[in-house]
């Protein structure tokens, strides 16, 4: 079917994706009267925000003291130095803000005594620049994430956002000058395909962390944003850095928040000891996550494991008594019961580390703007084209995120960027014409399914891929290991290319969506290790063996040659770096030092 006899609507602003980010954005844009499109491949209240837990990032000093400068310090640091300081500093200046504006509209924080909002400690959180815990995470029980967007959500439809729920968006319109002009949609009930053309297009598609077998994340995580990404020309960047969060269920990978370590439970190996006071003196169980993975891992590789596999660790919260734990951590007391037959109340419940986040994306800068590099320029803006989310790279995160920094960096850039497009003035400019080549990729990938007799099932590749990465990419990795996962991974690529499909019906189709996320899985897989292998060194959650510590580069890590972001292009599957930004705003810039805690 040609671009011509395909349905086309058009809209100010179109969003894909209508977790926290995407609908912070779209609540500013529809606020300010432009006509905004959303889309989602499920309801907005269950996108993956919903899983959030342990609370939002935010230098309130509701319960201790804390000013925007400590948590400045703390993110640079948690990111190893890979994070780009005038993008933290924004973040963290604006995070009070976006905390009060949230509660404006109704968010139902928990609260103190005094009528103030309720803040628990967090991991890397720290007072007086690292000398000790401070309570950061303003927190809604341990369902922060889902109050956060049933609040967003209930605002968008008082602000009459657009909502097109069951929708896959499929690839992004670029025209011959580069610029976006919208995406490809697939209508799931109807099976057709749509034009949605808009003068801005902005993706909140979320993570893509159902590359790996074990994970925290949703089944709808499938890395869609990053996918269309790559294949319209944008690098995806720093994709080798994957945060493993300490806390997943054993055997189950559903997450257990870091708010169950910040309400004082306690890591043990199976003699009983809380041993990470062996590894981090000062912080303890509250080290950044990165950090405490390792510290798990290693205590399972040297034989002090639980249970007759000796392959968990335990988590105990029996000593907060039964009362704190159901006010502060009920949907944790319920995760026990439902997926490790554990009462936490009486008995410690087995943990691993669990892949969780990816500190990279689609690159941006602190409005929203996707940039890359052009003209001997390393962040030219995209005309039409913003991200905003876990699908994005600010890079506030850099090699390893603190707990609690991801809401608020949904909150602070989806906001940021929705006033930028406002400022625009979009509403006074026309829809630049559509080139007739608009829809023939996403037209090219479903006749392909369509046409296909005979081929693999999608979900066996997906599930080759989910192997290959847990096994190449993992907690700890060496550089053979890595090199291998490269051959494999560029093995499978060229399985997706025959992937078939039986059932060509149209309406509710799954095996087809399944099929077509395959296609984004690749790319992120694919970004991700041959990254990955090109670092020759060790920094945040990439801890290569082969790169110990040394007396030139302590942890591993070395700041001569590798203080810089990677980008990762599809199209020859190549890598090119730019430069950290090491210079905040106002303050004085946080030098590389060794980590410590």
């Amino acid at each position: 079917m040609a671009l011509a006899h395909l349905p086309k609507r058009k809209f100010d602003v179109v969003i894909v994706g209508a977790g926290g980010s995407g609908m912070r954005a779209s609540l500013q844009l529809a606020r300010a009267g432009l006509n905004v499109a959303v889309l989602s491949k499920v309801f907005p209240t269950r996108s993956h925000t919903v899983a959030a837990q342990g609370g939002i990032g935010a230098s309130l000093g509701n319960m201790s003291e804390d000013n925007w400068h400590f948590h400045f310090y703390d993110t640079v640091k948690g990111s190893d130095w890979l994070g780009d300081q005038d993008a933290i500093e924004f973040m963290c200046r604006e995070a009070p803000k976006v905390v009060y504006e949230l509660e404006h509209f109704g968010m139902p924080f928990d609260r103190n005594p005094d009528g103030t909002i309720y803040q628990r400690p967090f991991g890397g959180h720290t007072a007086n620049y690292g000398e000790k815990p401070v309570q950061r995470a303003c927190a809604a029980a341990d369902r922060t994430g889902h109050a956060m967007l049933h609040t967003l959500y209930q605002q968008n439809v008082k602000a009459r956002t657009n909502f097109f729920v069951e929708w896959m968006a499929l690839d992004l319109i670029r025209d011959s000058e580069g610029d976006v002009l919208g995406v490809t949609a697939l209508e799931m009930e109807t099976g057709e395909v749509h034009v949605l053309q808009a003068k801005c297009t902005l993706f909140a598609t979320g993570g893509a962390g159902r590359i790996y077998a074990a994970s925290t994340n949703a089944f709808i995580n499938t890395g869609d944003g990053l996918g269309m990404a790559a294949r319209a020309g944008v690098p995806l960047q720093d994709m080798e850095f994957w945060q493993f969060h300490p806390t997943g269920v054993h055997n189950a990978g559903v997450l257990l928040t870091e708010g169950c370590r910040g309400e004082g439970a306690i890591l043990r190996n199976a003699n009983g000891e809380r041993f990470m006071e062996r590894y981090a003196p000062t912080l303890k169980d509250l080290a950044p996550r990165d950090f405490v993975s390792r510290c798990m891992d290693q205590e399972i590789k040297e034989g002090r494991g639980c249970g007759p596999n000796k392959d968990y660790i335990n988590l105990d919260m029996t000593h907060l008594g039964g009362e704190t734990i159901l006010k502060r951590l009920p949907s944790v007391y319920e995760i026990g019961h439902n997926f490790a037959n554990v009462d936490i109340t009486k008995e410690p419940i087995p943990v691993v580390p669990t892949i969780h986040y990816q500190m990279g994306g689609i690159p941006t800068n602190i409005h929203g703007q996707v940039v890359v590099p052009k003209d001997g320029t390393p962040n030219a803006v995209v005309n039409g084209f913003y991200a905003v989310g876990e699908c994005s790279c600010v890079s506030v995160h850099g090699a390893n995120r603190l707990g609690t920094n991801s809401l608020l960096d949904l909150l602070v850039f989806g906001r940021a960027a929705g006033n930028h497009i406002v400022a625009s003035a979009l509403a006074s400019r026309n829809h630049k014409d559509l080139p007739a080549d608009a829809a023939d990729r996403s037209l090219e990938r479903l006749a392909r399914l369509e046409a296909s007799t005979s081929g693999e099932y999608a979900q066996d590749v997906a599930n080759d891929i989910r192997k290959s990465m847990q096994q190449h990419a993992g907690v700890f990795r060496t550089q053979a290991v890595m090199d291998e996962g490269v051959v494999q991974i560029a093995a499978i690529a060229e399985r997706v290319k025959h992937i078939g499909l039986k059932d060509k019906s149209k309406v509710f189709n799954t095996a087809r969506i399944e099929a077509l996320e395959v296609d984004n899985l690749i790319e992120a897989a694919q970004a991700t290790i041959v990254s990955a292998a090109a670092r020759h060194e060790s920094r945040g959650a990439h801890t290569v063996n082969d790169y110990g510590d040394t007396p030139q580069h302590p942890n591993g890590r070395n700041d001569e040659e590798w203080l810089k972001h990677t980008l990762w292009f599809s199209e020859g599957n190549r890598l090119d770096y730019k430069p950290v930004n090491l210079k905040p705003l106002s303050v004085d810039s946080v030098p590389p030092k060794v980590r410590s805690f």
